[in-house]
C-alpha cells in the first residue's frame, strides 16, 4: 500500500501476524497460514499459530483466558477447581474450557481446551474436570443466555448458599440488579458426575441468569464472557454487603419494591455496555499487573 510521502505503509496484519486479506464468501475460515509469532504489550507472545482460527474464536479464547486471570487476581477462584466456559461463536455444540490441573493464573488463550458436546477434546492438551463438562454442557444446551457460564465457590456468595435461607435480599443497589434474576437450587447431591444431574441443575436454573446452589456455590451466565463476569463480580459484592449487614445483628432495611422494577429495566437496557466497559477496564489492569499480562498468549 502506498502513501503520499512516497514511503510504503505496512500492510495490515491479522492477530496471527499474517498479512490481512479480504475474505470472499465461501472462504475457508480455517485456512492455514504460516506460523508467525506476534509480540504484544509488555513483550508478551500473543500467538504462535500453526493455522488461523476464525477471528471470533480467537477473541473468545482471549476473553475467557482474561476472565480466568481476573477472577484469580480477585481471589474468586478455588485452587484448581471451579470452571468457566464459553461457546464457540456460531455453534451450539462446542465450547472452550480450562484443562484440569491448571492454576487459573496459568490459563492462556492458547492452552484452553476446545470440547464438543460429547466431551471429546478437539483441540488442546489435557482433559476437562468431569464436573465442568456435566454442568456446563447441559446448561449451554438449555439456557437462552448461556453463551458464557462461570461457576465458582467464591466466598461471600457461597456463604449465603450455606444458610437455610440463602436468598439474596434486596437491601442494596448491587442486589437490585439481580431482582427476579436468581434461581435457588436447594437440592445438593454431591459431585456432578453425570448428565442427569447436569440436566437437573439446568432445569432448576431455567432462564435465570444466576443459580445459587445450596451447600455448593454459584453459576452466572451471559450473552458474552463480559456479561457473565459482570454478573459474578456484582453478585459477590452484593453478597458481601448482605453478610456484613447480617453481622450487625440489626434488622435489614429493604429497598422499596416500587423501585426494583424500574431499576431492573435499566439493568436490562444497559447490561451489555456496562459489562463491556467493566471487562475492558479489568483487562487493562491485567496488562499492568506482573504475572497476568500474558493471558492472550
Amino acid at each position: 500500500m502506498g502513501s503520499t510521502d512516497g514511503q510504503v505503509s505496512p500492510q495490515p496484519t491479522t492477530a496471527y501476524g499474517a498479512h490481512a486479506k479480504k475474505r470472499k464468501a465461501g472462504d475457508d475460515a480455517e485456512e492455514a497460514v504460516s506460523p508467525v509469532p506476534v509480540v504484544g504489550p509488555f513483550g508478551m507472545l500473543t500467538s504462535t499459530a500453526h493455522g488461523r482460527e476464525p477471528d471470533a474464536l480467537r477473541q473468545a479464547r482471549v476473553d475467557l483466558a482474561a476472565c480466568y486471570r481476573m477472577l484469580d487476581r480477585l481471589g474468586l477462584n478455588e485452587g484448581i477447581d471451579n470452571h468457566l466456559t464459553v461457546m464457540v461463536p456460531g455453534t451450539r455444540d462446542r465450547f472452550l474450557c480450562i484443562s484440569y490441573g491448571l492454576a487459573w493464573s496459568e490459563v492462556t488463550a492458547s492452552n484452553l481446551l476446545l470440547l464438543n458436546e460429547a466431551g471429546e477434546v478437539l483441540a488442546g492438551s489435557g482433559c476437562p474436570d468431569p464436573t465442568a463438562f456435566f454442568i456446563h454442557s447441559r446448561i449451554h444446551k438449555a439456557h437462552p443466555h448461556a453463551t458464557a457460564i462461570l461457576h465458582t465457590h467464591m466466598p461471600q456468595a457461597t456463604a449465603l448458599c450455606c444458610l437455610e435461607d440463602m436468598e439474596l435480599k434486596m437491601i442494596n443497589q448491587n442486589a437490585a440488579r439481580f431482582y427476579d434474576e436468581i434461581a435457588y437450587d436447594d437440592d445438593y447431591n454431591g459431585l456432578v458426575l453425570g448428565q442427569a444431574e447436569g440436566d437437573r441443575m439446568a432445569k432448576a436454573m431455567g432462564s435465570k441468569r444466576v443459580l445459587m446452589h445450596q451447600n455448593h456455590g454459584v453459576i452466572t451466565t451471559g450473552d458474552s464472557v463480559a456479561e457473565a463476569f459482570d454478573e459474578l463480580y456484582y453478585l459477590e459484592r452484593a453478597a458481601q454487603v448482605q453478610n456484613l449487614a447480617y453481622a450487625t445483628g440489626r434488622p435489614l432495611k429493604f429497598i422499596n419494591p416500587d423501585c426494583l422494577g424500574e431499576y431492573k429495566a435499566n439493568v436490562n437496557k444497559f447490561r451489555g455496555c456496562w459489562a463491556d466497559s467493566h471487562f475492558a477496564a479489568q483487562k487493562r489492569i491485567l496488562f499492568k499487573t506482573p504475572g497476568y499480562a500474558d493471558f492472550a498468549s
